[in-house]
């Protein structure tokens, strides 16, 4: 528990947002038309995971397509039109046991915060190849359904054993002539449905026992060395993309102790809201969405944050201004 005196000496926000994703950032746009004068912190990977990626295709209101560190900006020169303090810093620590939420940034500058919309994101797991970061965006993707249709007619690798990779392996056998699925042991984690829809598809070939040595190509891939651990044999299969579906982590760590989440670090929010068990801290985005992780859906549920912020904040005040109880929501 925090001093008052700490209170004192540290700024006062009506609306803090952590993160610069399109969650963030479109908390940010919502809660500043509410005038709740959002202060928004990017974090370290400023625009979150679009930033890493090439076209986006399949997020309204761009009929050609946009790169995706062009639509982070444009996102944050909305943001910021519409009154957000966008401030560039790294949550380090929170302490979410008074009444005013308080956060730390870069582990020395204190906020208190009436209401909190936490828009942290989630990361995609890497293998840790050097050719797998260089050839990033070009031929290399963490997401079929993002990335999937600028290789339509194209052979492709999947590299997973999850339930994600089948999904991400099946998505892409309705655009792909030929779909590798690189599976590390001589079974899957997946769940036995997904497995047979994937023997089912007749274009997707699974190599067992397969472990990713290199992703080829200099500018963009163009095939990928597998290595059997059963036969120790190496071999190269042309391929013009790649994807990485061995999961995604949250990025939630700094809120463990505080926020109730599951056993994979996603934040719980209640059924059809963005609350979560600490009342006016609100989640948004891929760090409570380990289903549908598109950008359209993060924005969707950081609107759902700031407007579950700003009803909390108005019933807070005229419960305050009456000096009654607030009954929590």
């Amino acid at each position: 528990m925090y001093s008052s005196m700490e209170q004192q000496q540290a700024e006062k926000v009506k609306c803090l947002i952590i993160g610069s994703g399109p969650a963030g950032y479109t908390a940010a746009i919502y809660a500043a038309r509410a005038n709740l004068k959002p202060v928004l912190y990017t974090g370290v990977e400023v625009g979150g995971q679009l930033m890493q990626t090439t076209e986006v295709e399949n997020f309204p209101g761009y009929p050609d397509g946009i790169l995706g560190p062009e639509m982070m900006t444009d996102l944050q020169k909305q943001a910021e039109r519409m009154g957000t303090d966008i401030r560039f810093g790294y949550v380090t620590s929170v302490d979410f046991s008074g009444k005013l939420h308080k956060v730390v940034v870069d582990e020395t500058t204190q906020i208190y915060a009436e209401a909190v919309i936490i828009a942290t994101g989630a990361s995609a797991k890497w293998l840790g190849l050097p050719s797998e970061q260089r050839l990033n965006g070009s031929g290399v993707s963490a997401c079929a359904v993002c990335d999937g249709f600028f290789y339509r007619g194209m052979d492709v690798a999947v590299v997973g054993a999850g339930d994600t990779a089948c999904e991400e392996a099946l998505y892409l056998s309705n655009l792909c002539p030929k779909v590798h699925m690189l599976v590390r042991r001589d079974e899957m984690r997946a769940s036995k449905i997904m497995q047979e829809r994937v023997k089912a598809k007749s274009n997707i070939l699974v190599h067992w026992n397969t472990e990713t040595e290199e992703i080829l190509g200099e500018n963009t891939v163009t095939g990928v060395r597998v290595l059997n651990s059963r036969t120790n044999q190496t071999t190269e299969i042309p391929i013009q993309g790649f994807f990485v579906a061995i999961g995604h982590k949250p990025n939630t760590d700094i809120f463990k102790g505080w926020l109730d989440m599951d056993a994979e670090g996603y934040l719980l929010t209640k059924s059809g809201s963005s609350h979560t068990n600490v009342e006016g801290v609100f989640a948004s985005g891929d760090a409570q969405d380990k289903i549908y992780r598109q950008a359209v859906t993060a924005a969707g549920s950081g609107c759902m944050a700031a407007l579950d912020a700003e009803r909390y904040l108005s019933h807070k005040e005229f419960m305050e201004s009456h000096n009654w109880t607030a009954v929590s929501h």
